[in-house]
């Protein structure tokens, strides 16, 4: 009998294979997908429409508020200050990218490619960056680099004068901490371009002659170029949609970049939401365009594969001793700027009863007031869990959705080429442009969402899709489909396989998937400070407020807190990634 019910499956499964279609026949075939295109269209799409038909119309409660009108595009094209702002945003972002990719890039090849000592304290330093929220970040150099911060301080005492060494309310502060803080997502990330070279051809090089640096810039970056580049232009977007650094350095300094005023025209009374929507529209098409190029380059990637088959075993680079001295400095070097000065000046600042600089009669002062006022205050749990909830929430959701829709597409199901072109399209919405979209798909609908951690959980939903399908996608990659192939002439239905076979097998990508997702959520300000109401603010907008009200010993003390628990999140997701990597290295990557 169970002989007859292989035979008859095997039958079945050989008719399909013939048909182009194994999976099922007839219209059922196309429900999966259809049903989740429709799910992320309306997800996606609504708040690019509303923004688009906003800024067409009068401003709130102006006569002409219902009627179509270009006078937002006419006021905004006429301010000088838009080009200024453009400009501004150009260079901040240019020159960020370049820092992040030399401290990442070198860092990542020293890390991977070489025999350089202190290799884990560079994971350790990227692995506590990831938990630790940029706003505590940006404002921990604030008090580095300021007019009374040590650096400064200790300029003047060598000088003998009252100048200052280094203005980080300027351009250039914002680049220098900008490029600092994207440095350890940058090395993460090339981390693995690098782990994956084939050495081979860099000892060719070094047997013809050719000295380490050559050897590095001709050989190694040549064969990782489409990497860089690619991590380029996305660091680049990203930075040109950043908000901690603008908003916490450049506003002070007035010095206005395009999120930062779309964000001023929102605080404003009354919230200029037409205009704000007019301002927004022009960047995301900027951003739409600078994400067809990096599409472009990222397609190119296969010319340039070193890594050919399962006898590939990279080597590390012998860097000699002098060499593996300079690597090790690098490591030590960057340590000291991306982790130890920074949080050594977030413990100074959440033991000192008032902010003060470093210096010896300080420490008489230190006390652990600061941390007694975080424990014993109850909102201060509530924002945790507000944090957790909402970050853990969208990164379910979004790994849900992107599993399926990965996998859908990667199989190639009927109706499933527009699921990855559907969980692609928030990459072009900057966090202040999808959190002013969102505030007007709240305000006109039916359902009370306004103000709530509702709206919060949806916007980050949106805003991560890209990531979970980035995550999804390449695990379901890695999937041969003989295994479910197998499982289809077993007799196996369709949600069987997927239960039993490819969801176990996709366990390790959606895990990283959702660690990741909810790390970024939960350091997420821009969206957040735009949509929080009095009840549903996230650990983010509480030090925001904090620090904007003059509380940050405080706001200090807190994020030690925070970045403590959220390193435990970071050193797990590591973990994932690792165990991850050296099980597609065992299966001859």
């Amino acid at each position: 009998m169970s002989q007859s019910v292989s035979q008859s499956a095997a039958v079945t499964y050989v008719k399909r294979r013939a048909s182009g279609n194994w999976r099922a026949q007839g219209h059922a075939a196309w429900i999966p997908a259809v049903l989740l295109s429709v799910l992320l269209a309306c997800l996606v799409l609504p708040p690019i429409l509303v923004l688009i038909d906003r800024s067409f119309r009068g401003e709130q409660g102006a006569l002409n508020e219902h009627l179509f009108t270009f006078d937002n595009y006419l006021r905004l094209l006429s301010d000088p200050t838009l080009y200024i702002s453009a400009a501004n945003s150009m260079i901040f972002a240019a020159c960020a990218t370049v820092i992040s990719l030399s401290i990442g890039g070198v860092l990542a090849w020293i890390v991977e490619r070489s025999d350089a000592p202190f290799k884990k304290l560079a994971y350790f330093t990227a692995i506590v960056s990831l938990g630790t929220p940029y706003i505590l970040y940006v404002s921990s150099w604030l008090f580095l680099l300021g007019r009374v911060g040590p650096v400064n301080d200790l300029y003047r005492a060598v000088s003998d004068t009252t100048d200052i060494l280094f203005n980080v309310y300027s351009l250039t502060g914002m680049i220098l901490v900008e490029g600092l803080l994207w440095s350890p997502l940058v090395f993460l990330l090339l981390s693995t371009t690098f782990r994956r070279a084939n050495a081979e051809m860099e000892e060719a090089a070094r047997m013809a002659g050719a000295s380490v640096p050559k050897t590095v810039w001709s050989i190694s970056m040549r064969l990782a170029w489409p990497a860089i580049l690619g991590l380029g232009m996305f660091v680049f977007i990203r930075n040109i949609e950043s908000f901690d650094v603008p908003v916490l350095i450049g506003t002070p300094s007035h010095i206005n970049l395009l999120t930062t005023d779309i964000y001023l025209s929102l605080t404003r009374n009354p919230p200029q939401l037409g205009y704000a929507s007019a301002f927004s529209a022009i960047l995301l098409v900027i951003v739409a365009v600078l994400l067809y190029f990096y599409g472009r380059i990222s397609r190119s990637a296969d010319r340039y594969a070193s890594v050919t088959g399962k006898g590939f075993r990279p080597r590390p680079f012998k860097l000699g001793r002098v060499g593996r001295m300079l690597g090790g400095l690098i490591i030590l070097v960057n340590c000291l700027l991306v982790l130890v000065l920074p949080l050594g000046a977030i413990v100074w600042n959440s033991l000192t009863p008032f902010t003060r600089a470093f210096s010896v009669a300080g420490f008489k002062t230190l006390s652990l007031e600061h941390y007694i006022a975080v424990v014993s205050e109850g909102s201060y749990l509530s924002l945790g869990l507000n944090t957790v909830l909402v970050s853990a929430s969208a990164a379910t959701a979004a790994i849900l959705l992107t599993v399926l829709a990965g996998w859908l597409s990667v199989r190639r199901w009927p109706g499933s080429q527009l699921l990855e072109q559907l969980s692609s399209v928030p990459l072009v919405f900057p966090g202040v442009v999808l959190g002013t979209a969102l505030i007007q798909v709240a305000l006109s609908s039916p359902i009370p969402v306004y103000g709530t951690l509702w709206l919060i959980g949806i916007a980050f939903l949106i805003r991560y899709l890209p990531y979970g399908m980035r995550y999804s996608f390449a695990g379901v990659m890695q999937i041969h489909r003989e295994l479910e192939e197998a499982a289809a002439v077993s007799g196996a239905s369709q949600k069987g396989t997927l239960r039993r076979v490819v969801l176990p097998l996709l366990a390790p990508s959606m895990v990283a998937g959702w660690l990741f997702i909810f790390l970024l959520g939960a350091k997420e300000l821009s969206l957040a400070v735009l949509l929080a109401g009095a009840d549903s603010q996230t650990m983010a907008v509480a030090m925001f407020d904090q620090w904007s009200n003059g509380q940050a010993g405080e706001a200090a003390a807190l994020g030690v807190v925070w970045t403590c628990i959220m390193s435990v999140f970071a050193l797990v997701f590591y973990y994932v990634n690792e165990r991850q990597g050296r099980s597609e290295k065992g299966n001859g990557a």
